[in-house]
């Protein structure tokens, strides 16, 4: 290890562990070895500047468009539309080769859980940085794998007689040999043959889910102890001493949903290292607790508690869990951290319920194993921010919100927490000698007072009682299965529309144009002040049935209509699809109803029931029910409005936070710091009923990327958009808004946004808030209608 610390300490010196003049408060290692923003900041450079990988920042740890996902879990995630082939084509997306950066994961929930590991060993957490480099169909498997190993032993300098690699060994099953190229790659970088090691399809095949990409991938794993020893026999047996450090993915095949394999039109490249157990490893540590990552907080927690130190026991040496207390309780505070400056917070369903598991989960731990006073978790937050600040400004920007937030929560689970200590405290007593906890008892404990049920088989565990886990689990599992069903319908609505990767993939190869969708913004106000929709005339050019493309499709069957040019919305930012028929041209007495409209990867795809047989080269009609589609804009535009009033309300510091746009009302979901008063919501319908009033035009305009984001006061949420971005101003032309230095937008709602909206407010009528109510802490939710609906509304009171 001396040399290994020698050689780390030598790099440092060097240039390529330059991380230039500023310094976080943690630049200091809390061993020997670089600090951790250098070991960060050398990946990185490492990517960007010798392999010129294009570098980005961390996505949001909360998904986007991705309801399958609690939280972000991967470094993949945000790239997923590349991978599909959905990509709009005109994003920067789309337009990625080899990226690389630092992901922030949650792995708390779902199908990667950690949570019920923390704090019992030294090296599983729920939030962790993901160091990630990327190929999206440019390089492969010899250029990625020689690329780890340049970094980990030229840069890092990290003993190659440490180092051991694996690789898939095949699966007769699924018709797959081992991967062998892999294996003689590694080879010819000069692995030792004994360090390359083969494992089955658990250990090293990678799938985004049930279906997707998916494909072989080859792990790089450390010996801690090292001294010439052979450690393969440790690989991958979940020992302390052999820990996984990096993944480098090989995507080459698509899951369907039968379970056969298909290989992908394009090969792509996803690598990850945990840049926790990295720095352990360059800072000579046993444990990621060790690092400068974590002894801030951890002496923070030893100060606010004042009972004995941390010492990193484990298992029976921790004889009352004092250890445990203090590992569990650093990574929670950093997990609610950077979820809360993420804009997730401790709530009631999905990622929020999460959230309040791991935030009850650290308050038990500082109340009842380490007996600190009440705000101990919440005086944690200024050292979290202190070490990753710098590197996720979010952390800094949102540090007070942090801090209330963490505490409200802590007041109300303290009380929460004496009530179920005491139910258990007198169940026990009732038992007599009995060593099994009643289920039914722990279930209610769960449902009535939200204690997760990880920490009451903690609290009873510590107590020497057992809970019948079969039973729990049981019951856990219909109760998800009971949700799931509730869910069904939705997940299965749109099926036909979605093309699979190797759709899109053939379109690509086959020349078929994305679909012109410019049409569905053609309408003007004719004299009479009615909105005018241009007709709109287009050639089918393919049809997708059963997750194939085809010619034909006959009467009766289910399909999905890929058209040279569309006036139909598709469903996207927000705003629900459109309705409306086609009808073949000169056929006027058959009508095909559409059911549905998406988008995927610039392809319009309309969802049909077949009424009479239709082919490509087609000629058809589109008629769009204009009712629906101008009540949609009258709703999208008054969204706009009240985002607008909002900020005037309630302050810069308001963010949008989702929304859903319908013909018969808006949704709109967004941040506070406090519940909105009733005088509040009267002074932002107010503001929003005089720009109605005035009859604002609305001006629409696209413009390069760039040039709309230095937009002073314009309003974005976490998407990624076109490039160029469609701006919607109102009462100001997007010129002037655009104009350098300009002000104009600080005085009026300007937003990027694909939606189809007024051309004039004056539509809009009226707008009345029906209801606004707080989803968690933090995020509340206003439902609005317009028009003649809000004045009914207003009119009964």
């Amino acid at each position: 290890m001396a040399g290994l610390l020698r050689g780390v300490r030598g790099v440092v010196r060097g240039c390529a562990w330059d991380c230039g003049p500023r310094r976080s408060r943690c630049s200091t290692a809390a061993g020997p070895g670089p600090a951790a923003g250098q070991v960060r900041e050398a990946f990185l450079r490492f990517f960007q500047g010798r392999h010129r990988h294009r570098r980005l920042p961390s996505a949001s740890v909360r998904p986007r468009g991705d309801p399958a996902l609690l939280f972000v879990n991967a470094g993949m995630n945000q790239f997923k539309p590349i991978f599909l082939g959905t990509a709009d084509p005109r994003s920067e997306l789309a337009r990625y080769q080899r990226v690389v950066n630092s992901q922030k994961c949650v792995r708390a929930g779902g199908k990667h859980n950690d949570l019920e590991d923390v704090g019992r060993d030294t090296y599983h957490h729920t939030f962790f940085e993901m160091l990630g480099s990327w190929s999206f169909g440019d390089y492969f498997k010899e250029e990625a794998c020689s690329m780890a190993w340049e970094l980990l032993t030229k840069i890092y300098e990290i003993p190659q007689d440490r180092l051991y690699v694996t690789y898939f060994g095949g699966d007769s099953s699924l018709g797959l040999s081992a991967d062998e190229e892999s294996r003689d790659i590694w080879l010819s970088l000069g692995v030792c043959p004994s360090h390359v090691l083969p494992f089955p399809l658990k250990e090293n095949f990678w799938e985004m889910g049930d279906t997707g990409p998916c494909g072989p991938c080859t792990e790089i794993h450390y010996d801690h102890i090292g001294g010439g020893r052979n450690a393969a026999a440790l690989v991958n047996q979940d020992n302390p001493d052999v820990v996984e450090i990096w993944n480098l993915v090989f995507m080459q095949y698509d899951r369907e949903a039968s379970g056969s394999l298909r290989p992908l039109p394009q090969h792509h490249v996803d690598t990850g290292m945990g840049l926790e157990r990295l720095v352990t490893i360059l800072q000579g540590k046993r444990s990621n607790y060790d690092t400068d990552l974590f002894t801030p907080i951890l002496d923070a927690i030893h100060k606010g508690c004042g009972g004995p130190g941390y010492q990193g026991l484990v298992g029976k040496a921790d004889v009352k869990c004092m250890n445990m207390a203090y590992r569990v309780v650093a990574d929670h505070v950093r997990a609610l951290s950077v979820c809360i400056a993420d804009g997730v917070y401790p709530g009631m369903s999905g990622a929020e319920v999460v959230l309040r598991r791991i935030l009850r989960r650290a308050v038990r731990f500082c109340s009842e194993v380490l007996h600190a006073p009440p705000g101990l978790l919440a005086s944690l937050v200024p050292a979290v921010v202190g070490i990753l600040g710098d590197t996720y400004p979010e952390l800094r920007k949102n540090e007070d919100q942090i801090v209330t937030i963490i505490s409200e929560n802590e007041v109300a689970f303290l009380s929460s927490l004496q009530r179920g200590r005491r139910i258990i405290d007198r169940t026990l007593q009732q038992m007599g000698p009995s060593k099994l906890f009643p289920v039914e008892v722990a279930w209610s404990i769960y449902g009535n007072l939200g204690f997760p049920l990880d920490l009451i088989g903690l609290m009873l565990e510590e107590k020497g009682i057992q809970l019948d886990w079969e039973i729990v689990n049981k019951l856990a599992q219909e109760d998800a299965e009971k949700k799931a069903r509730s869910q069904q319908t939705e997940q299965l609505e749109g099926s036909a529309a979605q093309l699979d990767v190797h759709s899109l993939a053939q379109l690509q190869r086959d020349g078929v144009p994305v679909t012109n969708d410019i049409p569905k913004y053609a309408y003007t106000l004719g004299p009479d002040g009615r909105y005018v929709f241009s007709p709109c005339q287009a050639t089918i050019l393919m049809l997708y049935k059963d997750r194939s493309l085809q010619k034909e499709v006959g009467a009766g069957q289910r399909c999905g209509v890929i058209l040279d040019r569309t006036s139909f919305y598709a469903e996207q930012g927000g705003q629900a699809h459109d309705q409306g028929y086609l009808m073949l041209l000169g056929q006027q007495d058959v009508l095909f109803p559409v059911e549905s409209v998406q988008l995927s990867g610039g392809y319009v795809v309309h969802e049909v029931t077949v009424l009479e047989t239709l082919r490509a080269g087609d000629q058809v009609q589109l008629f769009v029910d204009e009712a629906q589609r101008l009540a949609c804009m009258v709703n999208h535009t008054a969204s706009h409005l009240l985002n607008f009033a909002l900020r005037c309300i309630l302050g810069d510091g308001t963010e949008q936070r989702g929304s859903h746009i319908t013909a018969k009302q808006l949704r709109f979901d967004f941040s506070t710091k406090a519940p909105v008063t009733t005088q509040q919501m009267q002074e932002i319908e107010g503001i929003i009923q005089e720009v109605i009033k005035r009859d604002e035009a609305v001006y629409m305009a696209e413009a390069p990327l760039m040039l709309v984001r230095s937009i002073q006061g314009l309003r974005t949420i976490d998407e990624v958009y076109p490039d160029p971005a469609r701006v919607v101003s109102v009462g100001v032309p997007v010129d002037t808004v655009l104009t350098q230095n300009s002000q104009a937008a600080m005085q009026t709602s300007v937003e990027l946004c694909c939606g189809t909206h007024l051309l004039k407010t004056g539509a809009i009528q009226d707008l009345t808030v029906i209801s606004e109510h707080q989803l968690v802490k933090g995020i509340s939710r206003i439902i609005a209608v317009t028009g003649e609906q809000a004045k009914q509304v207003r009119w009964r009171g």
